[in-house]
């Protein structure tokens, strides 16, 4: 195993951990630039790992790293390493706040500035289910008449489906609904 290849992805894949806010799309311009320094991997690459880290369960974020050390080292240890590499700032910085917190958990002013994040995360959470419910019915991704009339028919079949059947596990549906995306080419 290449230790100078190890020791960079640790480097790079921590660096991108510690900016990289937002979530995991927030990791793509990092990786471009890996790709584009390091020659690890191709443009056209960096597409499939993006559609494998977004359809395998888990953060896209840390799919996407443990699919560049796997994929750079053709080893399991690369996909570790360079997974432990880019959560290990995030890891490090919740350890950090937590001790803060601890000490300032009964102060006013932190549980009125938590209490004031309630409505933000709920917003934000809202938002992104409308905009996946447009993106879902809507062949344009905005509100208009191009409606996908296949996508609202199974919408409602799936509804029905789980009202009926309101005991049925939520990981039976999941499947469900993939097969009928199979099926429908959605």
């Amino acid at each position: 195993m290449d230790i100078q290849l190890l020791f960079t992805l640790v480097v790079e894949f921590f660096k991108t951990g510690l900016f990289a806010l937002g979530g995991g799309l927030a990791t793509i311009p990092f990786l471009v630039e890996m790709g584009k320094k390091f020659h690890w991997f191709t443009t056209d690459m960096l597409m499939n790992m993006i559609a494998v880290s977004e359809s395998t369960p888990g953060p896209m974020g840390v799919n996407m790293a443990t699919y560049v050390g796997i994929h750079t080292t053709n080893s399991v240890i690369g996909g570790i390493v360079t997974t432990l590499s880019l959560v290990a700032p995030s890891i490090i910085v919740c350890c950090i706040v937590a001790s803060f917190l601890k000490k300032f958990k009964e102060s006013p002013v932190v549980q009125n500035a938590f209490y004031g994040l309630r409505p933000a995360v709920c917003a934000m959470i809202a938002s992104a289910g409308l905009s996946i419910f447009v993106v879902t019915l809507f062949e344009d991704s905005q509100i208009s008449l191009n409606i996908s009339w296949i996508n609202v028919l199974l919408l409602i079949i799936i509804y029905f489906f789980a009202k009926k059947f309101n005991k049925l596990h939520p990981i039976a549906l999941v499947c469900i609904c993939a097969i009928l995306g199979i099926i429908f080419q959605l």
